[in-house]
């Protein structure tokens, strides 16, 4: 197989421009390119209602944007972490994501904007992740939700995030979740990699220079990266977790420790749902509006938490 057209005229495009690489640059003029490009100014897609709030963390309060369908409720709810690395993105560069669920999935999506790395290493983002999600479930009815209907979900390294609550949930008695929608997550370190690792070292919009940045800003200087919630794949136990839907790419880096994931859980018990995507690089479902096959995730992801919540 080879790139999809689509996603082939992205990475020329990208190349074309000339620009270095995103992760050769300081960390703030980094954000600012990602932001740049991922936060295009095009008209969102209306959702019934979008807030902004706030809630206390463990070292000052933790943002929230909370998506709202159209109906009366009360509503399921996804709780979402955005990817980037643990260092780049926030709330508007996946905003078009989550609107794309809230009315897709008919469900209320809450999109965190945990702390990033390098100023907040691990387990930053865990922390205000967890909690986050333990105050979607407390407050459920709040905001018009259904506290025995939340999943939690994300992309890359939000993947991580809401694979790593789930076990949380779990070690620590809840909160109860139904369901994990894990988009290409990072599940292992890069060392010692995997085969995926090697095919799409470099030329892709993620490689391994790339994931060796973003882990030496997100890892504290003495790691212990057999920690479950830091590498989910090297979990001593995967039994107990929710459901999954695990979305990979083929030219990804990443691709072949997602689908070892989801053969770990199968083998743990967990029901299930993975689906690569063929001929697609990392971040196809950030860039649906240019990739078909970005919004054929969206619409399998959507599709799976409908059957879910009805459930």
């Amino acid at each position: 197989m080879s790139l999809d057209p689509q996603a082939q005229k992205l990475l020329d495009a990208a190349k074309a421009a000339g620009l270095p690489p995103v992760y050769t640059l300081p960390v703030e003029e980094a954000r600012k390119r990602m932001i740049a490009a991922f936060v295009t100014g095009a008209e969102p897609e209306p959702v019934a209602n979008v807030t902004d709030s706030a809630i206390p963390g463990p070292c000052g309060d933790i943002g929230l944007r909370i998506y709202t369908p159209a109906g009366e409720g009360p509503f399921p709810i996804l709780v979402f972490f955005h990817g980037g690395g643990w260092t780049l993105n926030n709330l508007d560069t996946h905003d078009g994501i989550c609107r794309s669920i809230t009315n897709g999935g008919g469900c209320i999506v809450v999109s965190v904007d945990y702390r990033l790395a390098p100023e907040h290493k691990f387990p930053a983002a865990i922390d205000d992740s967890y909690m986050a999600t333990q105050w979607v479930v407390n407050n459920a009815r709040a905001i018009n939700g259904d506290p025995n209907r939340v999943a939690v979900g994300g992309d890359s390294s939000g993947g991580t995030q809401a694979a790593a609550v789930a076990m949380l949930a779990r070690d620590r008695g809840g909160p109860s979740l139904v369901y994990q929608v894990l988009i290409y997550p990072v599940t292992d370190y890069y060392i010692p990699g995997t085969p995926s690792y090697e095919e799409n070292a470099k030329g892709y919009s993620l490689n391994r220079d790339f994931m060796i940045w973003f882990w030496n800003n997100y890892l504290p200087s003495d790691p212990d990266i057999n920690n479950p919630y830091i590498c989910p794949l090297r979990a001593a136990d995967l039994s107990g977790l929710p459901p999954a839907f695990v979305l990979t790419g083929e030219f990804d880096p990443l691709r072949d420790e997602g689908e070892m994931y989801a053969k770990r859980l199968q083998e743990s018990g967990v029901p299930v749902q993975m689906k690569r995507y063929e001929g697609m690089m990392h971040g196809y479902v950030i860039q649906f509006r240019v990739l078909d096959k970005g919004r054929e995730a969206l619409e399998d992801i959507n599709r799976a938490l409908r059957s879910v919540f009805a459930e």
